[in-house]
C-alpha cells in the first residue's frame, strides 16, 4: 500500500525524483528573484505558469523530491480547465482526464438524486474532469520546465524577513527567505513571494498568522483503489449504506482504472485502527461486495481527512502572497479546494505581472486579497451547507437530512435539498477594479463575472483568446475592432505597437462578427466587453466609445493619471 508516510512507486504511477541542484546563492552570488514561490503543489505551480506567460521569471521553492502522493484533490472544474488553457496544459490534461457531467445519489439502496451539470456544444470543455493529483502535478512539472521555471527540489524554507527598500530593482521592500537545502543554508532574496506551501504553511507559520474560521467534526478515510471497471465516469454518494450504516461513502473513477472513495467515520471509531491496511481493505470490500462491484482490485494509497472553513484574515502580508491551502482550507465537497487555489493563482499572477513589468502600481496588488477571500467566504458558504448534508454536526442536523433522504424516495420535490452544490467560478462584481454596466443587458457575462464561452461558426470559442493579456471583443465586422486600435494608439507608435516590445499583460483588439456570440453576448455592431488576462470581464457596453475603454483600462490598472496605451495595445 502506498500511503502518505513512505516514498514507493505507487501501482500506476512511477513518481519522478528530482535531484537537488546547487543554487549560484550558495557560491555568493547576489540575487534578487522578481518573485520566488514556496511550494511545488498545483497552485504554486500554476502561479509559476501565469507568470512565465506574461515574461516574469520566478523561482519555485519545494520541499519535496518529487510531486504529492495519491489522489488527493482530483475533480477539475471547467474554470479550472479554462486556466489549465491559457498555459497551455489543457491538452495535456485532457489527455489523461476523464470527462464527467452526471452524479448519483442514494439513499440506502434508493437513488434520490441526479445531478446533471449544464453542458452544450456551446462549451469547450465538460463541467468537471476527473485527473489525480500526482498526475496532475507531474503534468504542471512538466510545462514549468519548457518554459524554463526553475525548480528548486529538496528546499525547505526556514526563515522570512521582510526588508524594507531592499530591493536591487525597484528600491522597494524585498523579502529574504532562508532555505535549508541537502548542501546546507542559504538567504533567497525576492521582490515578492508567494506562499502556496499548503495547509501546513511554514511561512504562515513563521509569520504568526493563523487561520480562523470553524472545523467541522465529521472524518472520512480516503483510499485510491485500483480497479477494471466499466461503470461510467461520476460522482457517486451513498447515505446510511449497508456497507457503512448511519455514515457516507463516496466513489469517484480517476484516470489508469484508479478509483478514489471516501467514507465517513464514526466518532467513536480510533484513526490509528481505522487506518491499518487490513482494516481499509475490509471496508472497501464491504463497499464493493454491497453495490455489485466483482473486479479484483488492489489498494493504492491511504488518507485521513477532516472538513475546515478555514482562512486568513488577509491574503496580503507585506510583499508576501498567500494562496491555495496556505490561505484557506475548504471542504472538498463540491470539489472546491483545488479549484479555489487554482483561481487564487490566476488572479495574482497578471497582477504580480502588469506591476513589475511597469503596467500598474503596487497598490494594484491590494486588489488580491478582498477578490479571493471573498471568493473563499462564498465558498465557505456553499461548502459548509454540503459539509452538513455530509456529516451531520448534531443529532438536529441528523434528523433533518434524513428526515429529507427519506422524502426524497418518493417525492420528486424533496430531491432539489440533496443536490452537492459543484464548484462554480467567482463573479468578481464588487471588486474595485470593476467597471459596473451603464447599459442594460439581457445575456452575457456581467462585470465581474469569467467572459461567456460560446462555439463560433469558424469551430473556434469565444475565449479561446481572453488569456494573452487584456482583450477587447469588439463586436461588428473588422472594421470596428480597426476603428477602436486606431482611436487608443497614436499613429507614430506603429512600429512600436508592431513589435514584441512594450508592457505585459498587452491589450489585445479582437473583432467578433458572429451571429451566435452576438446573441449569447446580447451585443449589437459596436458593442464591446473588456476582459481581464485572467478571464474575467472588467466593463462592458452596448456602444462602446473609445472614452469609456480608456476609463475601465485605466481604473483596472489604477492609473488614475492614464495609460500609455501606445505601449500595451496589441491589433489582432
Amino acid at each position: 500500500m502506498h500511503n502518505p508516510h513512505t516514498r514507493t512507486d505507487s501501482l500506476y504511477f512511477d513518481y519522478p525524483v528530482f535531484a537537488f541542484v546547487r543554487p549560484p546563492e550558495m557560491d555568493g552570488r547576489a540575487i534578487t528573484h522578481p518573485v520566488a514561490i514556496a511550494g511545488g503543489g498545483p497552485s504554486g505551480l500554476i502561479a509559476a505558469l501565469e507568470l512565465a506567460r506574461f515574461g516574469v521569471k520566478c523561482v519555485v521553492i519545494e520541499a519535496d523530491e518529487t510531486v504529492s502522493e495519491g489522489s488527493r484533490a482530483a475533480c477539475v472544474s471547467r474554470r479550472s480547465m479554462e486556466i489549465l488553457q491559457a498555459n497551455g496544459v489543457d491538452q495535456a490534461f485532457l489527455a489523461e482526464a476523464l470527462p464527467w457531467t452526471h452524479g448519483t445519489s442514494y439513499y440506502r439502496e434508493h437513488e434520490v438524486f441526479r445531478l446533471a451539470m449544464p453542458h452544450s456544444d456551446d462549451e469547450r470543455f465538460y463541467p468537471m474532469a476527473n485527473l489525480q493529483q500526482n498526475l496532475f502535478e507531474a503534468l504542471l512539472v512538466e510545462r514549468a520546465q519548457a518554459l524554463g521555471v526553475e525548480i528548486r527540489w529538496r528546499s525547505r524554507v526556514t526563515g522570512v524577513r521582510q526588508v524594507p527598500g531592499a530591493s536591487a530593482n525597484t528600491g522597494a521592500a524585498a523579502v529574504e527567505l532562508e532555505v535549508d537545502t541537502p548542501a546546507g543554508s542559504y538567504t533567497l532574496r525576492a521582490q515578492y513571494v508567494v506562499a502556496a506551501d499548503g495547509a501546513r504553511s511554514e511561512l504562515r507559520r513563521l509569520m504568526g498568522l493563523k487561520l480562523n474560521g470553524e472545523s467541522h467534526e465529521g472524518r472520512y478515510l480516503i483510499a485510491d483503489i485500483q480497479m477494471t471497471s466499466t461503470y461510467p465516469t461520476e460522482r457517486r454518494a451513498w447515505f446510511d449504506p449497508a456497507s457503512n450504516p448511519g455514515k457516507t461513502v463516496l466513489l469517484h473513477k480517476m484516470a489508469r482504472d484508479m478509483w478514489r472513495i471516501d467514507y465517513a467515520l464514526d466518532d467513536d471509531e480510533d484513526e490509528e485502527a481505522e487506518m491499518q491496511e487490513a482494516r481499509v481493505k475490509q471496508r472497501i470490500k464491504r463497499h464493493l461486495d454491497w453495490i455489485g462491484e466483482t473486479a479484483p482490485w488492489t489498494l493504492d494509497w491511504v488518507r485521513l481527512y477532516k472538513a475546515h472553513c478555514l482562512c486568513l484574515d488577509d491574503y496580503r502580508h507585506g510583499n508576501v502572497f498567500f494562496i491555495g491551502d496556505a490561505a484557506h482550507l475548504v471542504p472538498i465537497f463540491g470539489v472546491r479546494g483545488m479549484n479555489s487555489s487554482m483561481a487564487d493563482a490566476n488572479n495574482l499572477g497578471w497582477k504580480l505581472a502588469a506591476v513589475l513589468r511597469g503596467a500598474a502600481p503596487d497598490a494594484l496588488l491590494d486588489s488580491y486579497s478582498p477578490e479571493r477571500r471573498a471568493a473563499t467566504v462564498d465558498v465557505f458558504a456553499n461548502a459548509a451547507k454540503s459539509t452538513r448534508f455530509m456529516s451531520p454536526p448534531t443529532r438536529g442536523f441528523a434528523l433533518l437530512r434524513d428526515a429529507a433522504l427519506q422524502l426524497a424516495v418518493t417525492e420528486t420535490f424533496a430531491r432539489q435539498w440533496i443536490n452537492p452544490r459543484q464548484s462554480a467560478p467567482y463573479d468578481y462584481i464588487d471588486s474595485s477594479l470593476t467597471t459596473p454596466d451603464e447599459d442594460a443587458f439581457a445575456r452575457g457575462a456581467r462585470p465581474g463575472a469569467p467572459m461567456t464561452c460560446v462555439k463560433l461558426a469558424n469551430g473556434r470559442y469565444l475565449n479561446d483568446d481572453v488569456r494573452d493579456g487584456f482583450v477587447l471583443l469588439v463586436f461588428g465586422d473588422g472594421d470596428a475592432a480597426k476603428e477602436f486600435f486606431e482611436t487608443l494608439v497614436r499613429e507614430d507608435d506603429a512600429t512600436r505597437m508592431a513589435s514584441t516590445q512594450g508592457l505585459q499583460p498587452a491589450l489585445h483588439i479582437r473583432s467578433i462578427f458572429d451571429e451566435a456570440a452576438m446573441h449569447a453576448c446580447d451585443a449589437v455592431s459596436g458593442s464591446a466587453y473588456l476582459v481581464r488576462p485572467d478571464g474575467h470581464v472588467c466593463a462592458r457596453w452596448r456602444q462602446a466609445a473609445e472614452d469609456k475603454v480608456r476609463t475601465a483600462l485605466e481604473r483596472v490598472l489604477m492609473k488614475n493619471g492614464g495609460i500609455d496605451h501606445a505601449a500595451i495595445c496589441r491589433s489582432k
